[in-house]
């Protein structure tokens, strides 16, 4: 939230499209996060993410009624009290833990489509970086170190009590006005006070004048963010459940939306479920789910003829990739898969076989399953939401030269379909809980016999070519990462699949 100024704030500081972003390499710089180093006032959506990603829909109802409390005392009685209530509506109870985990896994792809551009201009022109914020510095300090090089995070402490959030502050407080510019001197005690300071309201003003130079960052809501691709790290991997950021109007409507979403998921998947695999299609159209098919797919094998079946080789969106290829070719298809929890197992209309990491029994097991006719696989092992294909497994290319390479797309609204933190199990739901939900299946042309194994061709040169082609289909990036690249960076592991949902907190399940 954001306390509005008595006075223009320029007349007290110049507007920071007059700082010089030159010869700054040697100069530090310290900047307020919400309205400075961001473009959003309010760290309300932030606080929700949190709140809906630990603690469910209760969590963020019960910080949605809350936020008009929060609001009162923010702008009216004191700054500081309006945002111990977002922390203590969002974190009591909690484990630090969690709230570590969804700062590392979440936080980031939000906080970084919402930068400001003459602020990050700036800030990323001086050799060394400091944010001064009154966010919980948990929150924040993974995505300011990781992804814009930040050197040093003052925040907010939050109290802890046995591995959980009392939903306290430590001393000194919350970080507005003197408290910031007493943090910023302990900070710089036995260092040159900072060369510049970056502040958007009245309370930033203690510590702006701390700094040798100070300017201000008035509000223009016609600024576009930074772009993606201005950020030194690009976002690859993100998780959580919420596609938009939870405004207080987003939250309300994500609160209301979930248990008519739930129906009506349920509704969709039973249609994929008991229905005909030629009568699917139709029936998603008319639940408001979108199937668009493009290429020429290849008729099923002749088993009469001695013909094996083709091997589609499919871009990884969500687990429900190998439904959406069979709902277009009106057939069922056994999919193999890397890992899959098993209430995705019980409910999927498709044949599911799970490879068991041995290189040699999966070769054998899979030759035997294209002898019966055709079969699909994603050679990624897990799932990428940003436009980026990962490094295809090649063990494909060795078994067969009957490949068919497939790109896949999908559109989510409100909630994604995919998660590396929660229980999988639940994928399918969050998909179709989704108001209309698209899938985009693009059969691309054989791959012809003198690029494949059986031509001379390497498996490596063979699933790399493919990647290359697919991404090229949909306008994405190639990458070298890999299933545990994934995991490492946001479940801490390399991604092992747990079936039961009760798991110990440092584990995940997913693909």
């Amino acid at each position: 939230m954001a306390k509005p100024y008595g006075k223009n704030p320029t007349s007290f500081f110049p507007a920071v499209a007059k700082c010089s972003s030159i010869g700054r390499e040697n100069h530090t710089v310290v900047a307020d996060m919400d309205g400075t180093l961001l473009l959003g006032r309010s760290s309300f959506p932030y606080f929700a993410l949190v709140a809906f990603e630990v603690g469910g829909i209760l969590r963020l109802l019960f910080l949605l009624l809350a936020s008009p409390i929060a609001g009162i005392l923010y702008y009216f009685i004191s700054e500081s009290a309006g945002i111990r209530v977002l922390i203590f509506a969002s974190f009591v109870g909690i484990k630090a833990s969690d709230i570590e985990s969804v700062a590392r896994a979440v936080l980031p792809k939000f906080y970084s489509s919402d930068l400001h551009p003459e602020t990050w201009r700036v800030f990323s022109s001086c050799g060394k970086r400091c944010v001064l914020t009154a966010n919980p510095r948990v929150m924040v300090e993974p995505f300011l170190k990781e992804y814009l090089g930040v050197d040093m995070v003052i925040g907010t402490e939050i109290h802890v009590f046995r591995g959980r959030a009392t939903g306290l502050v430590k001393s000194p407080g919350v970080l507005v006005g003197t408290n910031k510019a007493d943090a910023l001197e302990r900070a710089f005690k036995d260092d040159p006070k900072p060369d510049i300071g970056l502040g958007d309201r009245n309370t930033d003003f203690p510590f702006m004048k701390l700094c040798k130079e100070a300017y201000v960052v008035p509000t223009k809501p016609e600024v576009e963010p930074v772009s993606q691709d201005k950020l030194p790290k690009p976002i690859v991997f993100h998780d959580g459940r919420l596609v938009q950021k939870p405004t207080p109007f987003m939250a309300l409507v994500t609160i209301l939306w979930i248990p008519v979403g739930f129906v009506l998921a349920c509704l969709r998947m039973a249609a994929g479920i008991l229905l005909p695999m030629p009568l699917v299609y139709y029936a998603f159209w008319a639940l408001g789910v979108r199937v668009y098919i493009k290429g020429n797919p290849p008729p099923p094998a002749k088993k009469s003829i001695g013909q094996t079946g083709v091997l589609f080789i499919c871009s990884h969106r969500t687990l429900l990739d190998p439904v959406f290829l069979s709902t277009a070719l009106g057939r069922p298809i056994p999919a193999v898969t890397y890992s899959l929890s098993r209430l995705s197992e019980v409910i999927s209309p498709i044949k599911t076989v799970r490879l068991n990491r041995d290189r040699a029994k999966d070769a054998s097991m899979i030759k035997k399953l294209l002898e019966g006719g055709d079969l699909v696989i994603c050679p990624e092992g897990t799932t990428c939401r940003e436009p980026f294909l990962l490094r295809f497994s090649a063990l494909f290319a060795e078994l067969t030269d009957e490949l068919v390479p497939v790109a896949m797309s999908c559109r989510m609204s409100m909630f994604y379909g995919t998660t590396a933190r929660g229980w999988k199990g639940m994928d399918p739901f969050y998909f179709f809980m989704n108001p209309s939900p698209a899938y985009e299946v693009t059969f691309l042309n054989k791959l012809p016999y003198e690029l494949t194994c059986g031509a001379g061709k390497s498996s490596h040169e063979v699933a790399n070519y493919i990647q290359r082609l697919i991404a090229a289909s949909l306008s994405y990036e190639c990458t070298s990462f890999t299933r545990k690249d994934k995991y490492r960076a946001l479940a801490g592991n390399d991604g092992t699949v747990v079936d039961k949902p009760k798991i110990s907190p440092n584990k995940v399940m997913g693909c």
